[in-house]
């Protein structure tokens, strides 16, 4: 049977909803182990098992979040030889990118990245061109390293729970990897929003809002969905570049996407045109937005969105 190798950086207490789906893949594609980054406590490690993991790697070292991405690449590099992985899943993040890169030189794998689905056989499905495009990728290396966006499939648990062994992984020792360290973090101050990576609605803002992310927030909180925004909004201040959506920011792939006062230029595209349904709300009638759009609405959104914001309030009681 194939054996498949997920990492999971940091999962904190509880796992993420993209690391659910991973494991998930994971199963579909053969045996599943866990290389994992960072503190694992007993509920983490149940929840490991109970969505099919039968081993779990864990580093020699802990302190790799000291430095950038090299040591981890390291370290993942032993968890495969380790486990003897065929395939290596990976989060779509800009770490886990780097990651990938690394990891395929060190073991002359294949890399794919953008993937939004994934055949028993290994054959990845991935968005390109700005997701213009589906198309389909296979690795002919003994190993292939897979980057998979969130939102992809639906998180399901293994039929049936397994008790995975833990085992230790050395982290080999090299100057260039961390030759960089980091010297401080500053945490996030918490939005209570979901992240906006993984949300399952997002509602975006662009150069319409004009500086005013009242009407986009107040929407989104009755939805209960994450605040994006266009390059342009972010590069004025008008919110956190954190909050940007494209092709130089954050990919999304939610199951709705309500886009209020962008254009949609390419660049915009590029981060959320695999969203499963999206929503467009702009005064310009020619604007690009609506060829990618599911449903259009050419108006104001200082009056659309506060009224959309009510109706759902009402319906939620």
């Amino acid at each position: 049977m194939a054996k498949v190798l997920v990492f999971i950086d940091n999962p904190g207490q509880a796992l993420k909803k993209s690391s659910l789906e991973l494991l998930t893949i994971a199963r579909s594609l053969g045996d599943t182990a866990v290389a994992v980054n960072g503190p694992l406590n007993d509920d983490v490690a149940g929840a490991f098992g109970a969505n099919g993991a039968t081993t779990i790697f864990r580093p020699s070292s802990d302190d790799l979040d000291a430095y950038l991405v090299g040591p981890k690449a390291a370290y993942l590099a032993g968890a495969v030889a380790a486990s003897g992985a065929t395939t290596v899943l990976l989060e779509n993040s800009f770490d886990g990118k780097e990651i990938a890169a690394r990891l395929g030189i060190k073991l002359g794998a294949g890399v794919i990245t953008d993937v939004v689905a994934v055949d028993p056989d290994g054959t990845a499905h991935k968005s390109v061109l700005a997701g213009s495009y589906t198309t389909t990728a296979k690795a002919t290396t003994a190993v292939s390293v897979l980057t998979v966006k969130p939102n992809s499939v639906t998180p399901e648990p293994a039929a049936a729970a397994a008790s995975p062994e833990v085992l230790t992984v050395e982290v080999p020792e090299s100057a260039s990897a961390g030759a960089a360290r980091i010297t401080g973090r500053k945490d996030k101050p918490a939005s209570g929003r979901p992240d906006l990576a993984e949300a399952r609605i997002v509602v975006a803002g662009g150069r319409g809002v004009d500086g005013d992310f009242g009407p986009v927030e107040e929407l989104a909180d009755a939805l209960g969905a994450a605040v994006g925004a266009s390059r342009a909004a972010t590069d004025a201040g008008w919110i956190g570049h954190d909050a940007q959506v494209g092709q130089t920011g954050k990919t999304v792939s939610p199951q709705l996407y309500i886009s209020a006062g962008i254009s949609g230029a390419i660049q915009q595209k590029a981060g959320m045109q695999t969203a499963k349904v999206i929503v467009a709300v702009n005064k310009d009638a020619e604007s690009p937005v609506f060829e990618i759009a599911d449903f259009g609405i050419i108006g104001d959104l200082f009056q659309v969105l506060p009224q959309a914001t009510e109706e759902i309030k009402k319906r939620k009681g």
